[in-house]
């Protein structure tokens, strides 16, 4: 048992927390897999899911890959979770850095907030989002945590304030935690006393 670090936030009638962890192991409704534009499995976020969640859900993006092609940066698909103890998983494609003049913060937003819509939309009502395109994307990872965050953070504010939520960032290490952790405290609707406070050492 380690301690890990845990910042919660009562978000109108949701729940909004990061943690550090191994987002494979979460008992959330879904989780997001951070994919590559060709669903068929890689390295990062995107190989643990494919390994803890069994060939099940390589069987059901082949059928999605199909029908639809590659998956366009930005938006997302799911498929059932395998093995893992979540129900489904979200496959999204983040965005590639080339230095933040090709759209990248939008796509980026993008990703959460179809992975969230497509989430409420299949009934989940807790989902687990990674650090989306901060790996071999080369997303610099003091930018894409505030563009996550607030994505996030505002979607449950303005659009899905009266569903009750809960939305977990797991980071799998203190660094990106700590990236996530300044972008919550920076957000301006946080700033602006809209949401409460919870932070606190969490034992794991």
């Amino acid at each position: 048992m380690i301690d890990m670090e845990k910042m919660e936030k009562k978000v109108n009638q949701s729940v909004f927390s990061l943690v550090e962890g191994d987002i494979t192991q979460e008992t959330t409704d879904a989780i997001v897999n951070a994919a590559n534009s060709g669903l068929m499995g890689g390295g990062g976020v995107d190989g643990a899911i494919h390994r803890a969640g069994g060939p099940e859900i390589l069987e059901e993006c082949k059928k999605i890959r199909a029908k639809i092609g590659q998956l366009p940066a930005g938006q997302a698909v799911i498929t059932t979770a395998g093995n893992m103890k979540a129900r489904f998983v979200i496959h999204t494609v983040g965005p590639i850095w080339h230095g933040g003049d090709k759209n990248e913060p939008e796509i980026l937003a993008s990703c959460y907030l179809e992975s969230l819509k497509i989430a409420i939309a299949n009934g989940c009502r807790s989902i687990s989002f990674p650090s989306i395109s901060t790996g071999a994307y080369g997303y610099p990872l003091n930018l894409a945590a505030p563009v996550a965050v607030n994505a996030i953070m505002n979607s449950l504010i303005e659009t899905y304030c009266y569903i009750p939520l809960v939305i977990r960032f797991v980071l799998f290490n203190s660094s990106v935690f700590d990236a996530y952790a300044e972008a919550v405290r920076s957000n301006a609707a946080i700033q602006a006393g809209k949401v409460s406070d919870k932070h606190q050492r969490q034992g794991y």
